[in-house]
Order: C-alpha cells, then sequence, then structure tokens
C-alpha cells in the first residue's frame, strides 16, 4: 500500500512540472517573438528613407531623424498623418500622369500638345516637393508640423492634382480602347437610326410621288377637256365599228386615266406591228378622263389604219356592287383600310392603303374582261406603263394548251414564290395552294376567253375575294387573286416576251431589255415622273407625241 502512494505522488508531482515548463516556454517563445518583430519594425524604419515624389525628387532626409519624428508623431506631431496623406496623394498622381505619358508615346499618337502637358504636370508635382520652404520645414525638420506651411502646402498640392484629373479625363478617349469602343458603337448606333429614318422619309417622299398626279399629266387632262368644250361639234361620239367586235383581228384591252401612258403604249404597239390595220385597241378610262382620252384620238389618229375604243368603266352597267365583291366591299369601307407592313411609317401605311390604284375599279376590270368583250376569243392585256418594242400577233396563234392565261414567271430562287403574296396561315389557303408554287406578272397577259368562261374563274375570282373582306387571305393589289383565281389555268410564256422592272431596278442588262418584246416599268419609277431612271426613260420617250400641241404647252420635259 505505501509503495502505491508513493507512486502516485510521484506521477502527480511529474505532471505538474510538464505544465510548468510548457507555461514558461510559451511566455518565452511569445516574448521572442514581439521582440522579432520588433527589431524587425525598426530595422525598416531605420533603413528607411522619407517619402519623396519620384525618382529624381531631392527630398533627402537622414533616417535617424525620419524615425525619430515618426514615432514622436503619435505624441507630439497629429500632423504627420495629414502630410503622409497629401504626400501619397502627389505621389500616386505623378504616376498616373507619367503612365499616360508613356502610352501615348507608345501609340505615337498625334497628340505632342498632351504629352508636354504630361510632362509639364509630372515636374511641376516634383518642383512642389523641392521647395525650400517645404523642404525644410516638412520633410528635415525634426520638430513639430508648421501646420501654416502644411496647409499651404496642402492647397498646392490639391490645386495640383484637380489640374491633373481634369487634363486625364479630357483625352482619356484617346487612351481607354473600351471607351473608344463603346463610343464607336454608339455612333454607329445613331448613325443607322438617321439612315433608318432617312429611307422611311425617302419612301414615303418616293410614294407620294409615285401616286400623285405630275402638273404636267393634269395640264394635259385641262387643255384637251378645254378642246373638246370650245369644240363640241368636232368631237361628237361616232357609232361603233363592227371592227371592235371582229374576232379576227388582234384586240388589245388597256385600262387607265393615264392619257399620255395610253398613247405611248398605242402609239409603240402600231409602229412594231407588221399589219396595224389588224389591230384594235379597247381604252377603258373614268368618266372623269372620258373627253380627255377621246378628245387625244381624234386629234391624234392612230397611224397604220389601227382601231380605237375609248369607252368609260360606268358604261359597263353590269359592274356595280351587287355583282362585283370589290365593289360592295368599297363601299363598306373595309377594303384597303389597314396595311399592317412592318417598318413603315404611319404616314407610308396610309398612303398605301388609301393609293387610287388600289381603289380604283380600272384596277379590277381585268377580272371581266370576258363579260366586256363576249364575242371575242383571245385578248392582249396590257398595262399602261409598258412599251411595245416588236410585233406580237404570235400571241394569238399561240397553243396555249387549254390554260387560260399565257404570262411570265417572274420567280428565281427562293423569291417571288406564292408564300410571298398569300397567307399560308390561313387554313383555306394552306390547303388550295403550293406556297413554292411560282409566281407571274400581270403587264402582258394573252387571255383565252373561250376557256375562261368554260372555267368559270370570273366566279372563282369573286369567291375568293369575298372570303377576303377581312383582308385575312391577302392583304393590298390584284396579283394575290390573280395568282389564286389563274392557279393551274395559266402558261408559262418565254421571258423575252415580258421583260419586268424598268421602274426599280437599275441592274437590268440592256440586252435583255433590246430582245424583249415587251418592256414593263413596273415599279414607283414611272417614265412620266422625274424620278424615273435615266438610263431606261428614253425606251419610252421616243413613243411620245412630242408634235402634239399639248404636250408641248403642259412642258412635259422628255
Amino acid at each position: 500500500m505505501a509503495v502505491v502512494a508513493r507512486t502516485g505522488r510521484g506521477g502527480g508531482g511529474s505532471a505538474f512540472s510538464s505544465a510548468l515548463r510548457s507555461f514558461f516556454s510559451y511566455r518565452i517563445f511569445v516574448s521572442a517573438m514581439f521582440t522579432l518583430l520588433f527589431f524587425a519594425t525598426a530595422s525598416v524604419l531605420f533603413s528607411s528613407h522619407p517619402a519623396h515624389f519620384n525618382d529624381n525628387s531631392e527630398i533627402q532626409t537622414t533616417g535617424n531623424a525620419y524615425m525619430h519624428r515618426t514615432f514622436l508623431a503619435l505624441k507630439s506631431d497629429p500632423l504627420k498623418t495629414r502630410l503622409d496623406l497629401i504626400h501619397k496623394q502627389a505621389s500616386d498622381h505623378i504616376v498616373l500622369v507619367n503612365a499616360y505619358a508613356a502610352y501615348a508615346r507608345k501609340l505615337k499618337l498625334e497628340i505632342s500638345k498632351q504629352l508636354r502637358m504630361f510632362d509639364d504636370m509630372a515636374q511641376n508635382f516634383s518642383d512642389v516637393g523641392v521647395k525650400p520652404t517645404y523642404r525644410t520645414t516638412l520633410f528635415e525638420s525634426n520638430g513639430p508640423v508648421d501646420e501654416e506651411v502644411l496647409r499651404q502646402f496642402e492647397k498646392e498640392v490639391k490645386d495640383k492634382i484637380k489640374v491633373a484629373r481634369l487634363m486625364i479625363a479630357e483625352n482619356k478617349e484617346s487612351y481607354d480602347n473600351q471607351l473608344k469602343i463603346q463610343k464607336l458603337k454608339d455612333t454607329i448606333f445613331a448613325v443607322n437610326e438617321l439612315l433608318i429614318k432617312a429611307k422611311k422619309n425617302g419612301a414615303f417622299a418616293s410614294l407620294i410621288a409615285a401616286k400623285s398626279t405630275p402638273k404636267s399629266l393634269h395640264c394635259l387632262a385641262m387643255r384637251l377637256m378645254g378642246e373638246r368644250i370650245a369644240s363640241p361639234e368636232k368631237y361628237r361620239d361616232e357609232e361603233p365599228k363592227p371592227e371592235f367586235e371582229d374576232p379576227s383581228l388582234y384586240h388589245y384591252a388597256i385600262f387607265s386615266d393615264n392619257v399620255i401612258a395610253v398613247s405611248v403604249v398605242v402609239n409603240s404597239a402600231v409602229k412594231n406591228a407588221e399589219e396595224p390595220w389588224k389591230h384594235v385597241f379597247h381604252i377603258v378610262t373614268d368618266k372623269m378622263n372620258l373627253a380627255a382620252m377621246k378628245v387625244w384620238f381624234k386629234m391624234r389618229p392612230v397611224e397604220g389604219g389601227a382601231f380605237v375604243e375609248v369607252k368609260a368603266v360606268e358604261e359597263f352597267t353590269f359592274l356595280n356592287p351587287s355583282y362585283v365583291p370589290v365593289l360592295r366591299q368599297m363601299e363598306s369601307a373595309n377594303l384597303y383600310i389597314e396595311d399592317k407592313a412592318e417598318n413603315e411609317t404611319a404616314e407610308v401605311k396610309n398612303t398605301k392603303s388609301r393609293n387610287p390604284k388600289h381603289l380604283s375599279m380600272l384596277n379590277h376590270l381585268k377580272f371581266y374582261l370576258p363579260e366586256m368583250y363576249p364575242k371575242l376569243h383571245r385578248i392582249l392585256f396590257l398595262d399602261d406603263d409598258v412599251v411595245v418594242q416588236k410585233d406580237l400577233t404570235a400571241l394569238w396563234k399561240l397553243d396555249m394548251d387549254g390554260k387560260v392565261n399565257g404570262a411570265v414567271e417572274t420567280c428565281f430562287g427562293s423569291f417571288q414564290r406564292y408564300a410571298q403574296y398569300l397567307n399560308f396561315s390561313h387554313p383555306m389557303i394552306r390547303e388550295k395552294f403550293n406556297p413554292k408554287a411560282c409566281a407571274w406578272a400581270f403587264g402582258m397577259n394573252i387571255f383565252d376567253l373561250d376557256a375562261w368562261r368554260r372555267e368559270r374563274l370570273t366566279e372563282q375570282y369573286h369567291y375568293w375575294q369575298d372570303l377576303n373582306e377581312d383582308q385575312s387571305l391577302w392583304k393590298l393589289g390584284t396579283l394575290p387573286p390573280g395568282l389564286m383565281t389563274f392557279y393551274s389555268t395559266t402558261k408559262s410564256l418565254d421571258k423575252t416576251w415580258h421583260v419586268l422592272g424598268l421602274g426599280y431596278n437599275p441592274s437590268i442588262s440592256m440586252d435583255e431589255i433590246s430582245n424583249a418584246a415587251v418592256i414593263h416599268f413596273n415599279g414607283n419609277m414611272k417614265p412620266w415622273l422625274d424620278i424615273a431612271m435615266n438610263q431606261f426613260k428614253h425606251l419610252w420617250t421616243k413613243y411620245v407625241d412630242n408634235e402634239m400641241e399639248f404636250v408641248q404647252m403642259c412642258n412635259f420635259g422628255l
């Protein structure tokens, strides 16, 4: 028992001694660390020079004086922190100014003035620090900092900092690539906005110029009307000639209110016809221009013995709202009131929707040719903006393969397909038509009127026109309903029969034009307008009757 007790006391003493030694070892370690830290700090302070503005600064103080004043500052120099802060700000701005100057030299920019400014600014900062007053009082003195001198020093440094910042801000764009990129993007965006606006304004102006009646055309119509009023006995209506219904002759249909344009179509066709006395032109206009149209062809009879019949659309009494869907829809003001085309101004939309071309019955007469000319077998439809360059009689002898409409197709690649004219999101359109079917053009079309009557295509046209009262099948124009009415009943003609685009496409080759039987000025740049393309205008003007006195008086400027 005694042995055991002695052993236990011995073990407890040993543990106590171990803990005591560990405690004193810890205190010795901590003391040693503080001592080392103190000596390291003192070494750094004693080996350091006082703060200076740059490597070339002449501000020099001894390590002992700076160390002595640093330690005393906590008790005897409260302005020391303020001086160090001012000193650091000045040093930072010297580095910044030198950096901009170095970057400018590297870029070799044409900014020699800026380089001088940056160099002068860096030198000014250095000169402030080496002024005798500041060097002696603030940096070399072992005594307390003079507050008045410090305030003056601070003011001078801050003034120079302010100047440096202003100078850097003014010239930052020359050095900040990101800022340059952003500025360039902003410029591109602004220019693009101006371009879009200019295009919209140009489109609107072009549309107004294209759809308005030029002063010269108005003048011509008024002069012709005046002639009719002045000499009514000379322009009495004659009895219809039997040739107007003779199916053995070559019949043309032209629907227009433009006297000069119709005269060019007739004149060009007659001059290029091999047997002009076999050609009959059926001209239909509105009541307002009927007298002017009749007076023109009375004053300037067609050469070669060709026949011209002039009528007003109102003379075809079957064309009334009870029969014609378009007239019914016009009366109810539901047709062509809204055009939701994207990227157009409200003015352009409104002008398009109320375009007289779309609102005039003249534009829809082509769908009633079999009823207008019931005794004819074939008829060639011509727009008033075409010029005939060759004899066209071969079209009346063409084998139509049972088709109704002979026309030139206009599709190429994925363009000018049915999908561009019809709304294929509508189930009826999707069911009846192929979106990839090739479109064709109105303007020069040979119609087999017998086949038309057999296929009852006018009824088909009425069916689609009735369904489109809300414009859910197509928007504007007569080509979409034409594509639907003559779907699968159109015979494709050789492209040399009808070359289009002279009213909007300046890149058409002259070889293509010279080989064409009919050239078409479709588009806004009609040849009788000031906005016509000069390279094509002469193809039209050479058929204008410049010897006609009213043409000269109305100053067409051809």
